[in-house]
């Protein structure tokens, strides 16, 4: 079963939403997979040492998106078929482009600069 202590929550964005982030990464990265029931969400508020009402907020954000389904008295569980796992990577990945491309920016540096950088380290990690 997924653990949530390895989450370092940060005042960045709202803790729902990185409760919810945290567990699309997990899904992406092949952490968890499609039926892997969740914790409960006292259990997760437990171990984040937050609000049970934060969790459930986030519960209910990633059951809208459908990486979560929730029945009954059998709690919550991933659904990440292919389609789902593909949305979620693309997801992902355009949200790490897009900041990386803000903060380039913000220190008012090239493409070329930039490319040149990406070529540079991208075989050394």
């Amino acid at each position: 079963m997924l653990s949530f202590h390895e989450l370092a929550l940060h005042g960045k964005e709202p803790v729902y939403m990185q409760i919810a982030g945290y567990i699309k990464r997990q899904i992406v990265l092949g952490n968890v997979s499609s039926g892997e029931r969740l914790p409960s969400r006292r259990e997760i508020a437990a171990q984040l040492n937050i609000n049970p009402n934060t969790v459930q907020k986030a519960f209910k954000m990633m059951e809208d998106e459908g990486y979560v389904h929730t029945s009954g008295n059998q709690g919550s569980v991933i659904f990440a078929d292919a389609f789902m796992l593909a949305r979620l990577e693309e997801e992902l990945t355009q949200g790490l482009v897009l900041s990386f491309i803000a903060s380039a920016k913000e220190m008012n540096l090239s493409f070329k600069k930039i490319i040149d950088l990406v070529s540079e380290h991208w075989e050394v990690e």
